[in-house]
């Protein structure tokens, strides 16, 4: 047995385990999120940990098949469009999915068969927070299919939003006000600590440990994961408010220090463990 399912007690929720399907020019990848630059073409300091050879809709079957919920694509750039589709139709109504929406195109992504919508970039017009656009988005779609993907870069006063992968920063700090604020309008929220995505050095203790205190509504954390035991880890920090994504660690996508289906067997025991505290 896990070290996650000994110490985890059953009278509360436990943090789980959510898969991701991130597409870039077509293809499954895993990028190191640093240096991925969404404002130019060349992408001169591009860093890829993992190409599949193996289409979207395999590892969307794949988390169908495992119960993994809660999953995100997320379309890195142009050219993703179909693959992002091919996920969809392997698992309707099982994935949502990010990257490029806005408010003419969020609705067809949810008739694509999108479980829900995440929009990040869209919501920063000239990297300034628009209460009115989410408002206007969340009154859209509705805000139970709606999720705000306030993924950052740490800064000496804190996380900052960064938009259009990760490279601009926008003038909003991820904040207890700012989670409060965003929270209203959405029904999830997703954070990738951009500083360490991709490198399996470990996650952002310091940001999961915040998120957990700040966080009312359901949060995923990516970034960094790079072993089994970091479940346990962002349970015991966020108290089990936060969720995790693991990514490049994982065997499915060429890591070592994950076995994919280690981590789903843990994941049951914590869902186990989370429907026993209800």
């Amino acid at each position: 047995m896990s070290s996650a399912s000994a110490t985890a007690g059953p009278s509360r929720r436990h943090s789980q385990f959510r898969p991701c399907i991130d597409l870039h020019q077509g293809v499954v990848k895993q990028i190191v999120g640093g240096t991925l630059d969404l404002t130019s073409v060349e992408e001169k300091e591009l860093k890829t940990n993992f190409v599949a050879a193996n289409p979207s809709s395999y590892y969307a079957k794949l988390y169908r098949d495992n119960g993994l919920t809660g999953g995100h694509v997320i379309k890195l750039g142009p050219n993703n469009d179909d693959a992002a589709k091919e996920a969809l139709r392997a698992w309707p109504n099982g994935l949502q999915v990010g990257g490029g929406i806005t408010g003419d195109n969020a609705l067809d992504w949810l008739e694509l068969g999108a479980e829900k919508v995440i929009v990040t970039s869209y919501l920063f017009p000239d990297a300034r927070l628009s209460l009115e656009r989410l408002e206007a988005l969340s009154r859209k779609v509705g805000k139970e299919r709606l999720v705000v993907d306030i993924s950052c870069r740490r800064r000496e006063k804190g996380w900052v939003v960064a938009m259009n992968g990760w490279k601009t920063l926008t003038d909003t700090y991820v904040t207890r006000e700012t989670i409060t604020l965003i929270s209203q309008h959405t029904s999830e929220l997703l954070i990738h600590a951009a500083d360490v995505e991709g490198l399996c050095q470990g996650i952002d203790e310091d940001l999961v440990r915040s998120l957990g205190e700040w966080c009312s509504i359901p949060c995923t954390y990516a970034g960094g994961a790079k072993e089994l035991g970091d479940l346990e880890l962002v349970d015991r920090l966020s108290g089990g408010q936060v969720d995790l994504t693991f990514g490049s660690a994982l065997d499915i996508f060429g890591g070592k220090g994950v076995g994919f289906d280690e981590l789903v067997q843990v994941d049951k025991r914590m869902k186990e463990m989370s429907r026993g505290a209800v």
